[in-house]
């Protein structure tokens, strides 16, 4: 499921131009059946919303989770650092950027804050004393189906920042990303019925 960073760049998203200069951190696929009308992204995304997705992952995905929502909860890391609003990625939006997302920029959405939620591309964006980091979903038509992508940009900040990914990512990786991939796929599926 881990997915080719040059094959995901040449897939036209806006993201690429948008957060040019943030490092891609990640990129997962994963291939879905074709359906038999066309699903876009944002309305696969308002059926399977984040509360539904964390709730049904396997138990050991869902307790690192709770764990690490605990944990910033008590270490107060979910505060969002001095000057957030103003390095938020939804500066960068242009005005048909604004237009298009069937969302306002800055929405709140679960854990993150909307940056635009076009047709087939949802730009996610989450800055606390972690991480300003953002998580990529687009889906793009193949000739068998679909081609879902998840990626995560994480903007390079102090020692917490390496520290902290450098401490998730074997979590990230091993256990959250392919429960949470095989969870949609299975809320796809579902969703073809």
């Amino acid at each position: 499921m881990r997915g080719d960073p040059a094959e995901y760049r040449a897939v036209p998203l806006r993201v690429h131009t948008l957060l040019a200069d943030v490092p891609l951190h990640d990129v997962w696929t994963m291939d879905l059946p074709r359906a038999s009308q066309d699903v876009a992204l944002d309305a696969f995304q308002r059926t399977s919303s984040q509360f539904r997705v964390l709730t049904t992952l396997p138990a050991p995905a869902r307790a690192l989770v709770g764990l690490r929502l605990l944990f910033g909860r008590v270490c107060r890391l979910e505060d969002q650092p001095t000057g957030a609003g103003a390095a938020s990625f939804t500066h960068r939006l242009t005005a048909d950027d604004r237009v298009r997302s069937s969302l306002a920029p800055g929405t709140p959405d679960g854990l993150f804050r909307v940056v635009y939620r076009f047709k087939d591309e949802v730009l996610l964006e989450l800055h606390n004393r972690t991480a300003h980091a953002a998580l990529l979903t687009a889906l793009a038509k193949t000739e068998a189906g679909y081609r879902f992508y998840l990626a995560v940009y994480v903007c390079k900040g102090g020692w917490l920042t390496a520290a902290y990914m450098a401490l998730i990512d074997p979590f990230r990786r091993w256990i959250i990303y392919p429960a949470l991939l095989t969870r949609i796929r299975a809320i796809w599926e579902e969703s073809l019925q």
